[in-house]
């Protein structure tokens, strides 16, 4: 189990990744960090939102699902260096695949696993 997993920072982390997801949206490492009551820069807030952010993709992974920190980026608009890392680590990324079809095709991915669903007609 990891450091973050029974925590409320997890909840609210993966809660603001699931809403990124259903919207078809982007998150920021400087909004988790806010979440999360770190600084918004520096070292610390990098490796604690590394730290949550692999838990949470550790969790995706066994259900099944795609990397949900596929909607997260930084002030570039991209993913840091530790999301393309991580997908490697994992299998998730192809050997020679570039960073930005990879992203693309996870993030595509992500949003397909969390679509909001249509609500059913009401029966009159």
């Amino acid at each position: 189990m990891g450091h973050y997993r029974e925590t409320t920072a997890y909840v609210r982390v993966f809660g603001e990744l699931v809403r990124a997801a259903e919207y078809r949206g982007l998150t920021t490492y400087q909004d988790l960090a806010a979440i999360m009551g770190l600084s918004l820069a520096g070292s610390l807030m990098e490796s604690e939102i590394g730290a949550i952010l692999g838990e949470i993709v550790d969790e995706e992974l066994a259900a099944g699902r795609p990397l949900l920190s596929a909607v997260v980026v930084g002030m570039s608009g991209h993913p840091g260096s530790g999301f393309f890392d991580l997908a490697r680590k994992r299998g998730r990324m192809e050997p020679g695949q570039s960073e930005g079809e990879f992203w693309a095709s996870e993030r595509e991915a992500v949003y397909e696993a969390w679509r909001r669903p249509w609500p059913k007609p009401v029966a009159e």
